[in-house]
Order: structure tokens, then sequence, then C-alpha cells
């Protein structure tokens, strides 16, 4: 399965964006979350971008059952 480049902040936090590599906006937002929020605790919202298309998604991640929806 192909990575892509994605952009990857917590919602209402741009100035700690980072880049990552997917196979999906979801694959995306679940790599963030293991790599800069690992300490953190109950629901996390990231804001995941296409940097090729500027395509944007919002996934609530549970961070107790590592199951992620898109936002409301």
């Amino acid at each position: 399965m192909a990575l892509h480049p994605y952009v990857v902040h917590v919602a209402g936090d741009v100035r700690h964006t980072h880049r990552v590599e997917g196979a999906s906006f979801e694959d995306a937002a679940m790599a963030f979350v293991e790599t800069w929020a690992p300490d953190a605790a109950g629901d996390l919202e990231v804001i995941v971008e296409d940097t090729g298309s500027g395509r944007r998604c919002c996934y609530r991640i549970d961070l107790g059952s590592g199951e992620a929806e898109p936002c409301a």
C-alpha cells in the first residue's frame, strides 16, 4: 500500500503541525497520535490535510480504545 504525505495537528493548535506519511487520512491521524500525543488521555480531535490536494478531514480518536471516527 502506497504512503502519502499529510500534515496533521490537534484541532485548535496549528502551531504544532507535523508532516506524517500514511496510507489514508485515518492512518495518518493514528500515526500522528502515536508519535506526538502518546501521553494524552480521553478523546483527541486531529485535523489531517493531504499535502497534494489540500483536502482536510477531522478525526476524533478515543485514546483508550484506539478507535477513530470522523468529527461531528
